[in-house]
C-alpha cells in the first residue's frame, strides 16, 4: 500500500508529521530537553525525507489533488510538478541543517515557551510546503496567510522587548498589504468566471492590459514578501529580531516562496511576456541589489548585515528574472532557459550558504551575547569550529569558487555575456550596463563579506568577556556542517544539480539547458559550448588544494630549522592592542564616502572641550523619511480626525445618519 503511494501523497503525510511533531510540543509546553533534544531532531527527519520525496517528483509527471477542507464548495486543490518540487526540496534540505542546529540552539527563558515554539515553528515549514503545493487562490491565501503569522509569532519570540514587537507588526503590517495585491491579482488572472483554480487561469486568454496588470500587482504583493525596494523595509528589522534558526529559514527559505510565486505567475498563469515587464524587473532587481549591498557593508550589527545581504540576493534573483522573461519575450528559449537556470540555481545556493550565516551568527550570539560588531573579534581563538564553517558561508556569498554562490553568479553573468543583438537598440544598450552593476555588486558583496568575517573572528578580542566564548555544542555543528556540505555539493556537481532545474525551465518555458550540459560531460559545466566559456569546478578544487599543499611543503622543507617567531610590525609603535586594528565602522567608511546619497547619515564630531570625546555614526534610511513616515503621520492624521467624530452625542449620530440618507436617495434620485 506504501509503494502505491503518489509523491504528493507522501508529502501531505510528512506535512501532517511535521503538526503531529508541534502538537506535541504543545502537549510539552515547557519540557524543554524533550522539545529541544526530541522534538527538533524528529522534526528535521521529517525535513529530511520531504527533500528526498520532493527530490524524486522533479523527475515524474505533474501530481494533483483535491482536498475537501475550507468552506463548502471551496476546497483546497493541491499539484505537485517540477516547480513546486524543485522549492520543496529546497524547503526540506534547508529545514533539515536548520532544525538540527535550532536542537541545540534554544536556551530556557528566552520568551516563547519552547513547546509553543515549536509549534509555531513546525506549522511554520507546514504552510511553507502547502503555499508551493497550491492549485488555486483560496488554498494559496489561506497556506500564505498562515505563513506570515506563523513567523510573525516567531520573530516575536521574545516578546518582552518592545523593539522586536516594533519589528515583528511592521513585517505583518507589510506582509498583509503585499497579500491584498496578490489577492487581486489572481482576481485579474480568474477573468470574471468565478472559478479560482490555477488550472482555469492557465486557460483564460487575457489581453495585454489585464495580463501586465496581473503582473504588475504580483511584483508589488511578491515584492513585498521577498524584500524588493521600495517594500524592503521589514526585512533589515524583522531578521534581527527573530531567533537565529527562524532569521535563517526566513531569510534562506521563505523570501524564495516569493520568487515561487513571481515565477508561478509569470511563466505559468499567465500566457504572455512583455519585453518591458523584463526591463522593471531587471530595474527593480539591479536597485534592490545595489542598495541591499551598500547598506550590508556599512552595517555595524552582524545580523542587520546578514539581512541587507539577503536583501541584495533577492535583487540578483529579480535580475535573472526579468532577464528570462526578456529573452522569453522575443523567443530566445536558450538564453531565458540559461537566464531562469541562474535565477534557480542562486535560490539553491542563497538559501544554503545564507542559512548557514545566520546560524553562524547564532552561535556568536550565544558565545558572547554581542552582536554588535564594534565589540567582538578575535573570536577564531575560541570558536574555531564555528569560524571555519562561517567561513565556507562567507566564500559562498562572495562569489568565490568552488562554492554554489560562484556558480549562480557565473552562469547569470553568462546569460549577459551570450546575448545576442537584440531587436531594440535601447535594450542593446542597456544589457552590459546591467551586466557592468551585477558585477560591481558581487565585489561589494566580497567587501561586506570580509568585514563581516574578519571583524569577528580575526585579529585580537575587542572585549575582555570573549575570551570566556564557547565553541559550538555537537548539535549546532550537525546542523552547520549539513550546510556546509550542501554548499560544496552545489559548487562541485553543477552539472548534476542543473538537471533537475532542467525539467523546471523546461515546464515554464519549453526549453531545457541540461541537455546542452549534460553533452560536455559531468565534470565540465559548458552552458552554451565549451568554445564560448567553461568551468570545471573538481579540477579548480584539486588544482587549488595542490597548490596550497605544495606551497606548505616547500616553505617546511626549504626553512627548516631556520623559523623565528617576532611581533608583526606595528609602524614602530609597540604597544598595540585591540583598539589599534580597524573596526566596522572603518571598514565601512570608503563606502559611505562613495555612495554618500544612498545614505541618510547622522554624525556627531567630537569637540576639543569635551571630557569623554565619542565619534558617531549613524547611518538611516532614506525611505523611512520619503515614504514610511509621511504615511504614518497621515495615517495617525486621518484616524484623530475619524475618532472626533465618535465623541459627539447621540443626536449627532442620528443627524450624520439623516444626512447620509439624505444623500444616497439624491445619488439614487440622480
Amino acid at each position: 500500500m506504501l509503494a502505491s503511494l503518489l509523491h504528493l501523497d507522501w508529502l501531505l503525510l510528512l506535512c501532517g508529521a511535521w503538526l503531529v511533531v508541534g502538537a506535541l510540543g504543545i502537549f510539552a509546553l515547557r519540557r524543554f530537553r524533550f522539545v529541544s533534544h526530541v522534538l527538533f531532531p524528529l522534526g528535521g527527519l521529517v525535513c529530511l525525507g520531504v527533500f528526498l520525496v520532493a527530490l524524486s517528483a522533479i523527475f515524474e509527471s505533474p501530481e494533483t489533488a483535491v482536498l475537501p477542507l475550507g468552506l463548502p464548495g471551496l476546497p483546497f486543490h493541491l499539484r505537485l510538478d517540477a516547480l513546486s518540487a524543485l522549492f520543496i526540496a529546497v524547503i526540506g534540505s534547508v529545514g533539515a541543517g536548520v532544525s538540527i542546529f535550532a536542537a541545540g540552539y534554544f536556551r530556557k527563558g528566552e520568551g516563547t515557551p519552547p513547546g509553543l515554539l515549536c509549534f509555531q515553528y513546525h506549522l511554520f515549514l507546514t504552510s511553507m510546503v502547502l503555499v508551493v503545493l497550491a492549485d488555486d487562490a483560496y488554498a494559496f491565501m489561506v497556506m500564505w496567510e498562515t505563513m506570515a503569522l506563523s513567523s510573525f509569532f516567531l520573530v516575536t519570540s521574545n516578546h518582552r522587548i518592545a523593539a522586536i514587537r516594533r519589528a515583528g507588526y511592521l513585517y505583518l503590517l507589510i506582509a498583509h498589504i503585499g497579500a491584498i495585491a496578490i489577492l487581486l491579482c489572481f482576481g485579474v488572472l480568474q477573468a470574471n468566471t468565478g472559478d479560482y483554480t490555477f488550472d482555469n487561469m492557465r486557460g483564460q486568454q487575457l489581453s495585454s492590459f489585464w495580463s501586465s496588470a496581473a503582473f504588475l500587482l504580483a511584483v508589488f504583493g511578491f515584492g513585498a514578501k521577498a524584500g524588493i525596494l521600495p517594500l524592503h523595509i521589514w526585512l533589515p528589522e524583522a531578521h534581527p529580531a527573530a531567533p537565529s534558526p527562524v532569521s535563517a529559514l526566513m531569510s534562506g527559505v521563505m523570501l524564495k516562496t516569493a520568487i515561487y510565486g513571481l515565477l508561478r505567475v509569470s511563466f505559468d498563469l499567465l500566457q504572455m511576456q512583455l519585453w518591458w515587464w523584463g526591463v522593471i524587473l531587471l530595474a527593480l532587481g539591479l536597485v534592490t541589489a545595489l542598495f541591499g549591498v551598500i547598506f550590508s557593508a556599512v552595517q555595524t550589527d552582524m545580523k542587520r548585515l546578514l539581512a541587507y545581504s539577503s536583501i541584495e540576493n533577492i535583487g540578483l534573483l529579480c535580475v535573472g528574472m526579468g532577464l528570462g522573461v526578456l529573452f522569453k519575450a522575443y523567443h530566445m528559449d536558450a538564453l531565458a532557459a540559461l537566464a531562469l537556470t541562474a535565477c534557480l540555481y542562486h535560490v539553491a545556493s542563497h538559501a544554503f550558504f545564507k542559512s548557514l550565516l545566520f546560524l553562524g551568527t547564532g552561535s556568536v550570539l550565544h558565545a558572547t551575547g554581542e552582536r554588535n560588531l564594534g565589540r567582538l573579534g578575535g573570536l577564531m581563538r575560541y570558536m574555531p569550529w564555528v569560524a571555519w564553517v562561517t567561513l565556507v558561508g562567507v566564500l559562498a556569498s562572495s562569489g568565490l569558487p568552488p562554492f554554489g554562490g560562484f556558480v549562480s553568479e557565473w552562469l547569470l553573468l553568462q546569460s549577459f555575456l551570450f546575448t545576442p543583438g537584440l531587436p531594440d537598440p535601447f535594450l542593446n544598450m542597456l544589457i552590459p550596463v546591467v551586466a557592468a552593476a551585477v558585477a560591481l555588486v558581487a565585489a561589494l558583496a566580497g567587501f561586506a563579506m570580509v568585514k563581516f568575517f574578519g571583524v569577528i573572528f580575526l585579529g585580537q578580542p575587542r572585549e575582555a568577556k570573549l575570551a570566556q566564548a564557547h565553541d559550538a555544542g555537537w548539535l549546532e555543528r550537525a546542523g552547520l556542517l549539513w550546510l556546509v556540505a550542501g554548499c560544496l555539493v552545489l559548487g562541485l556537481f553543477p552539472v548534476q544539480i542543473i538537471e533537475p532545474i532542467g525539467r523546471v525551465t523546461a515546464l515554464l518555458i519549453g526549453h531545457n539547458l541540461a541537455d546542452t550540459v549534460r553533452a560536455n560531460g559531468w565534470f565540465l559545466l559548458a552552458p552554451m559550448s565549451v568554445e564560448r566559456a567553461s568551468y570545471a569546478p573538481l579540477v579548480f578544487l584539486v588544482v587549488g588544494a595542490a597548490s596550497f599543499y605544495l606551497a606548505v611543503i616547500m616553505v617546511r622543507l626549504l626553512y627548516r630549522g631556520q623559523l623565528r617567531r617576532a611581533a608583526p610590525w606595528d609602524c614602530g609603535y609597540p604597544a598595540g592592542n585591540a583598539r589599534m586594528q580597524d573596526t566596522a565602522e572603518g571598514f565601512g567608511q570608503p563606502i559611505r564616502r562613495m555612495f554618500d546619497p544612498f545614505f541618510r547619515m547622522d554624525i556627531k564630531h567630537p569637540t576639543p572641550f569635551d571630557e569623554k570625546p565619542v565619534y558617531s555614526v549613524s547611518v538611516d534610511d532614506h525611505f523611512w523619511h520619503w515614504i514610511y513616515l509621511p504615511i504614518a503621520a497621515t495615517t495617525e492624521a486621518v484616524a484623530k480626525l475619524v475618532g472626533r467624530l465618535q465623541q459627539g452625542r447621540i443626536s449627532v449620530y442620528l443627524l450624520y445618519s439623516f444626512v447620509t440618507l439624505i444623500a444616497m436617495l439624491v445619488l439614487v434620485r440622480l
